[in-house]
């Protein structure tokens, strides 16, 4: 990934290229299937080509059909333009629109379903309602006038496509993706939790509760600072957001990354920033309290704070939500990290937790940290992990999605056989001295 872009001030084109390989890197479409669009200013509409390569498209590629009609470009515009030009000419609030065929929504497809977004905790907020369109040919105007008819109907921003996939529209391209992560994780939750047990869903008000939580309150500083050392912990912070990204450890609309500066002085990342796209500037630095001013932290700081004021041997803490986690959060499920030696050694054991545990005045999660304890899970949120350095907490949140994903796959084969206490205690006595 390109080093810390500002994707809001590229030229469409370049957003185009950059969302689609995004897409096709995260295996959320195949070489072949998929297009993205935006509308500019002028009434324009930029669009990905027929027939090019996912995987290699350049900004060269990408083809312009003006408001008259008249197409600019190398090649010829998505055959599924048509549904394009129907969405924005009924639905004026959208100015950027994302189809694709994301495997766990390709399931709901073609099993007819819409996913119940209230899996996990942000995404009814950042989703809004689904809505459905029934089948017709691919490139036809009889779908178009299906999708935009599916888009009249109600406030929607996002689509499943009968026997398709999905396609979903936003305010700009970085909010229709942000809303297509958000989607397809929802999708991928309920699935893998099917494999390991059933799903529970937030009621609204979990999701009210949950929605009051990013209603953040700090003075600002007097005076900020940036000594070398701080500015080198920003870098660290981007580094691994975009990694997490990358890695579908991360999405969009959800992930924090905090790091210990100074005594119980850190470093956080802010709320209301695509995780992608994250810059350099954006990073908030918390200092005796108070936060740099005109910055916006995660909604989860103080918890960041609490954390580092009770428990010295943490100097970094990432909150995010990876699917494989997600699966057991939201099956209600405890995952039992004894099953190969290094999951074990690296997590020890990772405790669930009840949904709102993190909420400010009703934490548990301080206490229930420890140096054998690094992890968590809080049930159809988030995985907590803790550690020195970053890279180490980085490294465990990776073995901890491992172990899980692990785990989802292996109910068709058999049940888990974990490392016994023997075996445990010969781990603990080499590894753990």
């Amino acid at each position: 990934m390109d080093k810390f872009l500002d994707t809001k001030l590229m030229h469409p084109r370049d957003q185009i290229s950059l969302v689609i390989d995004r897409i096709y890197r995260r295996g959320l479409t195949t070489t072949s299937g998929g297009n993205i669009s935006i509308i500019d200013e002028n009434g324009d509409i930029w669009v990905t080509p027929s027939g090019v390569d996912k995987g290699s498209l350049r900004p060269s590629d990408i083809m312009c059909v003006k408001k008259d009609g008249t197409i600019i470009g190398p090649h010829k515009p998505s055959s599924e333009y048509p549904f394009h030009r129907a969405i924005y000419n009924d639905r004026p609030d959208i100015k950027a629109i994302i189809h694709a065929h994301p495997p766990a929504l390709v399931s709901f497809s073609i099993v007819r379903q819409i996913p119940n977004t209230s899996i996990i905790s942000q995404a009814q907020h950042i989703c809004g309602p689904i809505g459905y369109a029934e089948y017709e040919l691919p490139g036809s105007q009889a779908l178009g006038d299906k999708i935009g008819e599916a888009f009249r109907s109600g406030p929607y921003k996002a689509i499943i496509m009968e026997n398709h996939g999905t396609v979903l529209g936003g305010s700009d391209m970085i909010d229709a993706f942000n809303r297509f992560e958000t989607l397809e994780l929802c999708a991928r939750t309920i699935l893998y939790a099917k494999n390991i047990g059933e799903p529970f869903y937030l009621n609204d008000n979990q999701v009210k509760e949950f929605e009051k939580q990013n209603e953040v309150k700090m003075p600002d500083m007097d005076k900020v600072e940036y000594p070398s050392d701080e500015r080198e912990k920003r870098e660290e912070i981007c580094r691994m957001v975009h990694r997490a990204c990358t890695q579908g450890l991360m999405i969009s609309s959800y992930g924090t990354i905090s790091v210990r500066w100074r005594k119980n002085d850190f470093l956080i990342t802010p709320t209301n920033t695509s995780r992608w796209d994250m810059q350099l500037e954006d990073i908030v630095q918390i200092k005796d309290g108070k936060k740099e001013p005109g910055k916006n932290p995660s909604r989860s700081v103080w918890l960041h704070q609490k954390i580092y004021e009770t428990l010295p041997h943490i100097n970094s803490i990432i909150i995010t939500q990876s699917p494989y986690l997600m699966a057991f959060g939201s099956a209600h499920k405890s995952i039992d990290v004894r099953t190969i030696p290094e999951s074990w050694i690296f997590l020890q054991d990772v405790p669930l937790v009840p949904f709102g545990s993190y909420f400010k005045g009703k934490t548990i999660i301080p206490e229930m940290l420890s140096i054998g304890n690094p992890a968590l899970i809080v049930e159809n949120d988030s995985v907590i992990v803790t550690g020195d350095k970053l890279l180490q907490t980085f490294d465990r949140l990776e073995v901890a999605e491992f172990s899980a994903k692990s785990l989802v796959m292996c109910p068709p084969i058999g049940s888990m056989v974990p490392i016994n206490d023997t075996q445990v205690e010969e781990l603990r006595k080499a590894f753990l001295k």
